[in-house]
């Protein structure tokens, strides 16, 4: 209701597809969190020592680490990395219609109304998505917004997290 007053239908089909990226991007986080916090780290299960050879950065080093200060301890190339894969997705998003790439348009479909959809094509598993698997979907994209924000302040603002988390610091 918010965006027919507010915009279109189509205002209505980006915010969701906005809603679903960020859903899956903090579904994704948590559970690097998760696995960081568990001790499910890379100097585990590498064949490597190193993340960055030239930086000296160990896995071991990351490992030892909380989350935050793992994430604030990795060198600009592994942000430019991180930033260029998301930059790769939206711009497959915006210029592919049905896993093809459109090359008659003379707006890219991504810019036309209702052309982000968040359905990038991708199901190798062949699950049929229906209505209540989009909702699902949303709900645990939701829930994991709220708790990596959760996760993050308890860690970085101390207090401000009213329950005890098993794994926060008095």
């Amino acid at each position: 209701k918010l965006t027919m007053e507010w915009g279109s239908e189509e205002t209505g089909k980006f915010i969701r597809a906005a809603e679903l990226k960020h859903g899956r991007s903090a579904m994704l986080a948590t559970v690097g969190y998760s696995f960081h916090k568990l001790g499910l780290t890379f100097d585990k299960i590498s064949v490597h020592e190193y993340l960055s050879p030239t930086q000296d950065i160990k896995f071991a080093d990351l490992a030892a680490m909380s989350p935050v200060d793992a994430m604030k301890s990795l060198p600009a190339e592994s942000w430019l990395q991180m930033f260029a894969f998301c930059g790769i997705i939206e711009i497959y998003e915006m210029t592919h219609v049905g896993g093809k790439i459109a090359y008659d348009e003379t707006v890219a479909p991504g810019l036309q109304p209702g052309g982000l959809t968040g359905d990038l094509g991708w199901n190798p598993l062949q699950i049929t998505v229906d209505d209540r698997r989009q909702t699902v979907e949303l709900q645990n994209g939701r829930a994991a917004m709220f708790a990596i924000s959760a996760w993050l302040a308890a860690e970085t603002i101390p207090g401000s997290m009213p329950l005890l988390l098993p794994w926060a610091k008095p």
